[in-house]
């Protein structure tokens, strides 16, 4: 015969493991989620971007260059150091992608948008000022009439003068060859003022506009 005594504890002993087996795995479970969610590591270092306009320190440079594209606010007429996350006494960056391709750049401007594809953006200030005074960059076009509609672009986009950039194509056009460095009228149809800079050599295979965009007077 079975000693009784001896079978109450077995039976206690395996409803014990149980209960320990059962308390083990709910711990477990706890570490690895919190209300039904799992907890992922934190990654040391990482930065939450908190806008979709670039910045002008290293990081924002390195960014523009790799992706190719900047996109830039100025929609309160002006491009604030501090919103692009450089010092107040910095110059700025020149951004060069001449050898790697060319940027898509926009400027959200007070009254719609300033586009452009360029491989060259400057910005100029001092360092006593807490914005930039100008942001420039630049146009390129393979053919006279490419040339012509980059201006007249300008024109119908920004609200450069119309009557001094036709006076201009119209002596182009009478004189392929020419050189000429000529300065269109501004217009500021999108709350900045922009100016087409007009760097022409007919000798020469490129052409360059240089465009400065700056708060409106």
């Amino acid at each position: 015969m079975t000693n009784p005594r001896h079978s109450a504890p077995s039976r206690l002993g395996r409803q014990a493991a149980v209960v320990l087996l059962a308390l083990t795995s709910s711990l477990a479970l706890a570490g690895c989620q919190a209300g039904g969610t799992t907890i992922e590591p934190i990654s040391q270092g990482s930065t939450v971007n908190t806008t979709d306009f670039s910045t002008l320190d290293a990081a924002g440079v390195a960014a523009i260059r790799e992706s190719k594209a900047a996109r830039l606010d100025m929609s309160s007429g002006r491009l604030e150091k501090a919103a692009v996350r450089v010092t107040e006494d910095s110059y700025g960056p020149e951004i060069n992608t001449r050898d790697s391709g060319k940027i898509k750049l926009t400027i959200v401007a007070p009254t719609g948008e300033i586009s452009a594809e360029t491989d060259r953006i400057r910005f100029n200030t001092t360092q006593k000022r807490e914005d930039f005074s100008e942001v420039t960059y630049f146009l390129t076009a393979d053919s006279p009439d490419e040339y012509f509609d980059l201006i007249r672009d300008g024109v119908e986009r920004y609200g450069i003068d119309a009557d001094s950039a036709e006076r201009w194509i119209a002596g182009a056009v009478r004189d392929p060859g020419r050189k000429s460095d000529f300065s269109i009228t501004s217009g500021t149809s999108t709350g900045l003022e922009v100016n087409y800079d007009l760097r022409y050599d007919g000798g020469k295979e490129t052409q360059v506009i240089i465009v400065h965009v700056s708060p409106a007077a």
